[in-house]
């Protein structure tokens, strides 16, 4: 067995009158996340943590800032990561992900477990694998200010 880790980080500005997308769950707040795609930081730190894994580049190699992926989901480029990385390792298994969410507010609690399923759907795994937490950085810096948020994931998987 060839196992590997891979460790993902994403972080984006929040500004009033924006969709919030984690995990693929719109989440009702008075900010929203500022990016290209929809900014969704879960799906796109889990895309770095697995294309770190296989070495296969990171998320801005594969989903670049053009025309192509504007505004597009970060659970459905997550789908396409599997797809990629596939036609490389076809015996390529997500073993786990364990996900950090960094952020002041919104809590996010009710939304964990909708979170993991739309992950897991996208990766075809079983939700038992993915671990998401979140924590605040208790008032400190940009995400503490409700200025930003970011996401740490790692994940093991065999080639």
């Amino acid at each position: 067995m060839n196992l590997r880790v891979g460790h993902g980080y994403d972080v984006h500005q929040l500004k009033d009158g924006l969709s919030l997308v984690i995990g693929g769950e719109c989440i009702p707040f008075e900010k929203g996340i500022v990016a290209h795609s929809d900014g969704d930081v879960l799906a796109h730190a889990i895309i770095d943590a697995i294309l770190g894994a296989t070495n296969l580049g990171d998320i801005g190699q594969l989903f670049p800032n053009d025309n192509k992926w504007k505004n597009v989901s970060g659970i459905d480029m997550l789908k396409l990561t599997f797809k990629h990385i596939q036609k490389h390792y076809p015996n390529f298994k997500i073993l786990n992900i364990d996900t950090t969410i960094i952020l002041e507010k919104p809590k996010i609690l009710k939304f964990k477990d909708s979170m993991k399923k739309n992950v897991a759907h996208a990766l075809n795994i079983d939700e038992q694998k993915i671990s998401i937490k979140a924590t605040t950085t208790d008032k400190l810096g940009f995400i503490g200010n409700k200025l930003g948020i970011a996401s740490e994931s790692i994940c093991l998987v065999t080639v």
